[in-house]
């Protein structure tokens, strides 16, 4: 039985049958529908000298409250175990309900139903046809006997988890342990908490953080070394203590945890549930008396971000630790230094490199590095030409689905003041999909404060129970508002979208087509559909044909893998839900993707398979979301390249397609301001540039065909290009022009603008306004 009863108890001497005239052994609440049964049981309680008192399946905490009892005693009603379940479920929520012996009195005795209440919370289980003198002796048994509550045991016997304070003891005894001196003890301390927790409690009641803290201690001893020891806190974390292990290994065994946890499905309170595990940790080497609160603040960082990975606790994470310093005032400085530093680093330090090296050595190495300049432009048009080959012959989408249509889910995320003016009429786009199954539409989003537009929201979830409203308090990014929704939605397959994104009507049919044909993702069409408002959104038009239509597809046949899972992106829930997005890359959705390629993952890429969303109108917005994007492919190339190459997963034609677009992505905008210091030396060395020979053959061939390219991918953007797009042939050929003239500079230098900004840790999303279709601007 359950031994985590507090109360205070009768008194030992008390007897065990007075006489029927004598006091009463205790007050008894019958649990129970009016009828013979209960009758029944209120003759046998008043008859082994009981006072009783009755209550009825739906208003237990009432009677409770009026008339505390001793003890209760439940019949399972007609329904079964699964009524009687009920009971307990309702008797244990009750705040007075959750310390009061509780004994069930069933008409079947199977095993499996008896465990099944046990586990609910009922104290005892015996059936109907027992003798009353034994139901009157195990109701005393509970009522005179003082019973032990777990947390003053060493161990739970049934878990084998330490209790807090012998947790805590165990703790200080590692840390006074002879030869475990501060700073050279080996080991950590983490503490695990469980985003879903409070949502959990408040459905089942306190005892589920329990159960839950059991299920994480289950897969913790399947995936531990064996010396770890475990307990549980008085909010139901799990506690893990690691002792011996180096900082890295313990990283390593912390992110297999939070990867296990969260990709299993568990029982809890006898339902299918998934959990986000929160991992804080702290090195034994900075313990000291308040390492459980410090790991604690550690916890509640990795709860903001729900994105799976262990956080270490840093002196920042207190409320009262200084932040700041001279560093806020270097950081905007230097940064809005920024294009002056790119100039120097890009091409004074070169040119000084190629004029000392001259004047030093006589060699003059500017000319080495022109033809290799040279022959990097060549290659990047080669692949481009490549890629636009590759893509009129991608695969073609499965002919039909390998499996039944499952349910599915939509997640919508959104910062909602960016969205206010557009996201009722993103919503019911969402509503009028056409999917066989049930569709639950998930709206995940974060405001700084209430708006009306809420209101709106509320008033469609009413009409329309297929769409769910989810705020994330506390959420910054997009990232934590998507891992927020993928632990609480119900389908088997999930689309995530931006709050501007308008998919057609079959592109669940189409993503599941691909799905259940061995997929794992499946990225569609990004297709832009303000054009009309404005040439910067006519260009961006333009160049997601290019993106989406082109580079993509040909990408993902050229090199053997997809690698984009954003918006407009499909992945089966149970690899979401262990990849989650992190929100501390500016791309968090290739990112999601280049860990998930690490595990396997197929992912494919379709045209066909649209959505629909809004570009920025103007030049400043255009250059955030394109800052954000250099940054972010920045952060995933540093992150992943190397650990890519390294990777058995991977396959040597996979490596080089890595390589070309982690690794030359980066090296090519800085690579094509070499021109410029090259330039100036050679006209210092011929005596002005009146004297350069600027008809070199190899030279003009190499710019033409470098031009070329540009000009191939646009013509190719407006073959493939959807035919409401293909008939705005203007379109393409002004975005030839620009992209040439204009546009390719200004993205070379917002990706080496972007590259200052990662190096002087400077990773703000900047949120711009978002407007109505007709004159929108763009979200980063």
């Amino acid at each position: 039985m359950h031994t985590e009863l507090r109360r205070t108890p009768a008194p030992r001497n008390a007897p065990a049958c007075p006489p029927a005239d004598g006091p009463a052994q205790g007050r008894v609440l019958a649990v129970g529908t009016p009828g013979p049964r209960r009758e029944k049981l209120t003759r046998t309680l008043e008859s082994n000298g009981y006072a009783v008192t009755h209550a009825v399946p739906g208003d237990i905490d009432r009677s409770v409250r009026q008339t505390p009892p001793d003890a209760i005693v439940a019949l399972d009603g007609q329904g079964g175990v699964d009524q009687a379940v009920a009971v307990v479920r309702e008797i244990r929520t009750a705040p007075q309900g959750q310390v009061l012996p509780l004994v069930m009195v069933t008409a079947d005795r199977e095993p499996a139903g008896v465990a099944r209440l046990l586990r609910s919370g009922a104290d005892d289980c015996l059936p109907e046809a027992a003798d009353p003198v034994e139901l009157s002796a195990r109701i005393a048994a509970k009522l005179h006997r003082v019973p032990v509550p777990v947390e003053r045991l060493a161990l739970d016997p049934r878990t084998g988890l330490y209790s807090a304070p012998h947790f805590r003891a165990e703790l200080d005894r590692e840390l006074i342990r002879p030869g475990s001196r501060a700073g050279h003890r080996a080991g950590i301390l983490a503490v695990v908490g469980v985003a879903e927790a409070d949502t959990l409690e408040e459905r089942f009641g306190t005892r589920v953080r329990r159960e839950v803290a059991e299920r994480l201690a289950a897969v913790a001893e399947r995936l531990g070394n064996g010396n770890s020891r475990l307990g549980r806190d008085e909010e139901g974390r799990l506690l893990v203590l690691m002792p011996g292990v180096d900082e890295e290994t313990a990283r390593r065994a912390l992110t297999e945890f939070a990867t296990t946890v969260a990709g299993t499905r568990f029982v809890v309170a006898d339902e299918n549930v998934r959990l986000t595990p929160a991992v804080g940790w702290l090195p034994l080497a900075d313990a000291d008396g308040r390492a459980l609160e410090r790991a604690g603040d550690a916890v509640a960082e990795a709860l903001r971000h729900r994105d799976l990975r262990p956080v270490r606790y840093e002196p920042w994470m207190r409320a009262t630790a200084p932040r700041g310093g001279t560093r806020k005032f270097v950081r905007p400085l230097l940064l809005a230094l920024s294009p002056l530093l790119a100039l120097l680093i890009g091409v004074g330090v070169p040119f000084a490199l190629y004029e000392q090296t001259y004047a030093a050595l006589g060699w003059d190495i500017a000319s080495a590095v022109y033809w290799v300049v040279v022959g990097g432009l060549v290659l990047s048009a080669a692949l481009i030409l490549l890629e636009c080959l590759f893509a009129l012959d991608a695969p073609a989408r499965p002919a039909a689905p390998a499996q039944p249509y499952p349910p599915a889910s939509a997640v919508i995320a959104a910062y909602l003041p960016n969205e206010a003016a557009t996201i009722v009429e993103t919503v019911e786009s969402f509503l009028r999909l056409d999917y066989p199954n049930d569709l639950e539409i998930v709206l995940a989003y974060n405001t700084p404060h209430a708006l009306p537009v809420e209101d709106t929201l509320r008033e469609i979830a009413d009409r329309d129970r297929r769409l769910v409203l989810l705020p994330v308090a506390g959420s910054t990014s997009k990232a934590q508002n998507v891992n927020a929704a993928v632990s609480r939605v119900r389908g088997e397959f999930v689309g995530i979208f931006d709050a501007d994104h308008h998919p057609a009507p079959d592109a669940f049919r189409r993503a599941w087509d691909w799905l259940s044909n061995g997929y794992d993702v499946v990225q569609g069409h990004c297709v832009i559909r303000n054009g009309d408002s404005s040439w910067v959104a006519r260009q961006v038009a333009a160049e997601f044909e290019a993106i989406y239509a082109v580079s993509h597809p040909g990408r993902t046949r050229l090199y053997g893998f997809g690698i984009f899972g954003g918006s407009n992106g499909f992945w089966r829930t149970d690899l979401l839900a262990r990849t989650r997005m992190h929100g501390s890359m500016l791309t968090e959705d290739i990112d999601s993707t280049l860990r998930a390629l690490t595990e396997g993952a197929r992912i494919a890429t379709d045209r066909t398979l649209i959505s629909r969303e809004l570009a920025p109108t103007r030049l400043k917005p255009l250059w955030n979301q394109r800052s954000r994007w250099a940054q972010g492919w920045l952060q995933v190339s540093l992150r992943h390249l190397g650990r890519a190459l390294r990777s058995p997963v991977f396959s040597a034609r996979q490596k080089a397609g890595l390589v070309v677009l982690l690794g030359w992505r980066e090296v090519q905008p800085w690579l094509s301001l070499q021109i410029l210091p090259i330039l100036f030396h050679s006209a210092i060395r011929a005596g002005g540039a009146d004297r350069i020979d600027w008809a070199t053959p190899a030279c003009l061939l190499a710019f033409a065909f470098t031009l070329s390219a540009g000009l191939v991918q646009t013509a190719f953007a407006g073959r493939l290009a959807l035919p409401e797009l293909r008939a705005r042939r203007g379109w393409f050929w002004r975005h030839a022009l620009v992209s040439t003239v204009f546009y390719t500079h200004f993205k070379n230098v917002v990706a080496r603008q972007s590259h200052l900004k990662e190096l002087l840790g400077d990773r703000r999303w900047r949120v711009t306004p978002r407007a109505a279709a007709a004159e929108a601007v763009g979200q980063e």
